[in-house]
């Protein structure tokens, strides 16, 4: 049991993600993709030569439907804007030891910089619409519900809460 441990402790390695946006970080906003597939290649390519995203004039569940092809599959997807207060963000590994956070000495570290940023994302899925119910589109339901757990509660929520919940009760006993 300790040599899995001892091995499992070999391949772990800490990380430092460095979000500050160089001169060289651009705005991909409009340009980013999930595509519901795996491609198995890294390096330079023309993908808006291949790759031409229509608008369809179709809303469901009020989203804007896309539509393109992949490798001849049919595509249908819709942009989702981050929520207020969010981005997301492309990293890429760091060039050089030379930004090593300070403090890690030992262990394989990872440095990580920002090269690119964006306020909204494209998701598209093979066989059926974009909706609501989606699986990506939920998720980021959590990020109001994580904030709400994790914000302090003031005098005034309880307060509003407190009534809420006595409506509530005395229109159940009616």
């Amino acid at each position: 049991m300790e040599g899995i441990e001892e091995g499992v402790a070999e391949k772990e390695s800490s990380g430092c993600i460095d979000l500050c946006l160089g001169e060289a970080a651009v705005d991909l906003t409009g340009d980013i993709h999930q595509l519901p597939c795996c491609i198995k290649y890294n390096g330079p390519c023309s993908v808006s030569h291949y790759f031409k995203p229509n608008h369809t004039g179709i809303e469901v569940d009020g989203l804007k439907v896309e539509e393109a092809f992949f490798r001849g599959r049919k595509l249908q997807g819709t942009t989702i804007h981050l929520p207020e207060g969010y981005s997301g963000f492309v990293l890429g590994k760091r060039s050089s030891d030379t930004g090593k956070p300070t403090g890690i000495s030992e262990g394989n570290v990872i440095g990580w910089e920002t090269n690119a940023k964006f306020q909204e994302i494209t998701f598209w899925n093979h066989d059926n619409l974009p909706s609501q119910d989606d699986a990506y589109v939920r998720s980021f339901h959590w990020l109001a519900v994580s904030r709400a757990l994790h914000n302090p509660a003031t005098a005034e929520d309880l307060r509003a809460a407190s009534l809420a919940l006595k409506q509530e009760l005395c229109t159940s006993e009616k």
